[in-house]
């Protein structure tokens, strides 16, 4: 029996055409291209606006590489408005249902994706970065580097049968945050100040004082679960089944049962607001790695150079102190509604004392990092604490129009 399985990109990256040939020599390594039984197909909704790239950067992949995959979908922006007007002209969605789903923003592409593969009757569905590739690296007891590959997809294929979800581990440069170092314009306490006021399910002061000691800003992968795999049921905590938003798998046999992703306008977090809406939803965490070169600091790992050492991230560097506040930022915009959806009550409490850290540390961080940039972050959060219902308002109905067309979706499929 043949399992159809889709590869779900969502790029703006000008060297997606790298990555994709490193995935395609990754799944012939590990025998999936030679499977009889397996057939992948690639899902690539891309973004010309992100780092001002051309449709030549994603389409014209190479005829070598292309061969060896069953087929390869593209969808830009017509391309989504296209499938727009064919559910508003059948009645499937209206227009404001059309855009909570399918309009402006990442989480949107991830559901135009989604949707694209159920409805090419796609079995799994498995999401890749396309800042994070199929590696993993550990120190040994010298601190040398220890790189091994990684079978993403086979990893999730085996496990995905008997859950809903499946989600890996990461390890690199995670936290876009870089390698701090403390002084008398910004200590250690102001900056915990900093990480507890922005902190979410990703980011807390424990994990990112611990990585910036003792591992100058870098995650490694665990021996153990490389050594000895683990495969553990994610259980449900404040409300949320944590999953990443890539080195994750959809169970597309359940389709009708997964939930949309949103994330409130110019934010992130879809990965998060999904995770809030996986209560009867089997989540399994499963023992692969992906490296995530948050600061594009590697891209040669994708031609098969492997450094010996992982170098501090330089908080002087321009690039990475915009990467730092556009991050922050994001951070700022969702943490409100995370917060008001799995703590209400303590809600105005919580965005009280996130004000008032934010105070104290942003003109540290002005002044450390030599820029004014940082005070859009409180400017920010405001207008998204004072919108906070707007966006839970909108999460529910975006759910709701997801549901709608999941129960139309066997009339849209395509044989």
């Amino acid at each position: 029996m043949i399992t159809n399985i889709g590869i779900g990109f969502v790029t703006g990256r000008k060297h997606f055409q790298n990555v994709l040939r490193t995935y395609i020599n990754n799944w012939l390594e590990h025998g999936l291209l030679q499977d009889e039984n397996i057939r992948l197909h690639l899902f690539v909704a891309y973004d010309l606006k992100y780092q001002g790239t051309e449709m030549s950067d994603y389409k014209n992949v190479p005829p070598e590489l292309a061969k060896m995959v069953a087929s390869i979908n593209f969808f830009g922006t017509n391309r989504i408005n296209s499938e727009i007007a064919v559910l508003k002209n059948e009645g499937k969605l209206d227009e404001n249902e059309a855009q909570l789903l399918f309009g402006e923003g990442y989480g949107k592409k991830r559901n135009a994706i989604t949707y694209f593969a159920i409805k090419h009757n796609m079995d799994r569905l498995i999401f890749i970065d396309d800042d994070e590739y199929p590696l993993a690296t550990m120190k040994n007891d010298r601190g040398q580097l220890l790189w091994t590959g990684q079978s993403v997809v086979g990893t999730h294929l085996k496990y995905i049968a008997d859950a809903d979800i499946t989600h890996g581990h990461h390890c690199g440069y995670i936290s876009p945050i870089p390698y701090i170092r403390f002084n008398n314009v910004l200590t250690e306490n102001d900056f915990r100040h900093f990480i507890e006021a922005i902190s979410n399910d990703i980011i807390n002061w424990v994990k990112v004082r611990h990585n910036m000691l003792k591992n100058k800003g870098v995650t490694y992968a665990s021996a153990a679960i490389i050594n000895q795999p683990l495969v553990t049921e994610v259980q449900e905590e404040n409300g949320m089944k944590f999953i990443s938003g890539a080195n994750l798998c959809f169970n597309l046999a359940n389709a009708e049962k997964l939930p949309p992703f949103y994330n409130p306008p110019g934010a992130r977090g879809e990965d998060t607001f999904m995770s809030t809406a996986l209560s009867n939803l089997k989540v399994v965490k499963v023992p692969c790695y992906t490296f995530h070169d948050g600061f594009s600091t590697y891209n040669n790992l994708v031609h098969g150079v492997l450094p010996l050492q992982l170098e501090e991230i330089d908080s002087v560097s321009p690039a990475n102190i915009k990467r730092f506040i556009a991050a922050t930022i994001g951070w700022v915009r969702y943490k409100p509604l995370m917060v008001y959806i799995t703590n209400r009550g303590a809600y105005e409490q919580t965005m009280e004392t996130m004000a008032i850290r934010l105070r104290f540390t942003i003109p540290k961080l002005c002044a450390y990092f030599k820029t004014d940039e940082f005070e859009k972050v409180m400017v920010e959060f405001e207008l998204y604490r004072k919108n906070v219902v707007k966006h839970f308002n909108e999460f529910e109905a975006t759910k709701i129009a997801w549901t709608k067309l999941m129960q139309n979706i066997n009339e849209l499929a395509v044989y």
